[in-house]
């Protein structure tokens, strides 16, 4: 059984990109993997010998379907209205990490990911991304394997349509 500090320590990257390619953003993203960690400290103790990949991809899945699911039943307005206030709100440049993300893929892909419904974007992204087998990720999204086999094949049909109307 792993300790948590060794999960975080060796598993932290792939938390990361993961939870990155689901929000698309790099401090939701952050939040989104504090919070896998915060469950993961917490449920550690019910993990069952497998594919350790397979259940934190899991557990981030659902910590970020909650969010969504928080967001429609209580929205917010983060941003002021004014112009000229968001700009103080605002970081004048990039952080690091999301530029490193978004040179490893390409912002009109993140941008196609995030049109995606989360159903259509979280199959992809644990298939694509993650590299997870479709058997893990039935697991995961509690789903059969042909509803993940048609997620991914949607979504990925979506994206080629996203894509190829900027290419225009």
């Amino acid at each position: 059984m792993p300790t948590w500090e060794e999960v975080a320590r060796t598993h932290g990257r792939f938390l990361y990109t993961v939870a990155y390619r689901l929000t698309g953003k790099d401090d939701d993203a952050r939040d989104l993997v504090q919070e896998v960690l915060l469950r993961l400290h917490r449920g550690l103790a019910t993990y069952r010998p497998g594919s350790l990949e397979g259940w934190l991809s899991r557990i981030t899945t659902n910590v970020f379907l909650d969010g969504i699911r928080r967001r429609q039943r209580h929205p917010t307005d983060l941003l002021p209205d004014e112009p000229d206030r968001a700009e103080r709100v605002l970081p004048s440049s990039k952080p690091a990490e999301e530029a490193f993300q978004d040179a490893t893929l390409s912002a009109d892909i993140q941008r196609a990911l995030d049109g995606l419904s989360a159903e259509f974007r979280t199959a992809v992204v644990l298939c694509d991304v993650a590299g997870l087998p479709y058997q893990e990720i039935a697991t995961s999204l509690g789903v059969p394997v042909g509803t993940v086999r048609s997620r991914i094949h949607r979504g990925r049909a979506l994206l080629r349509e996203a894509l190829a109307g900027r290419e225009r």
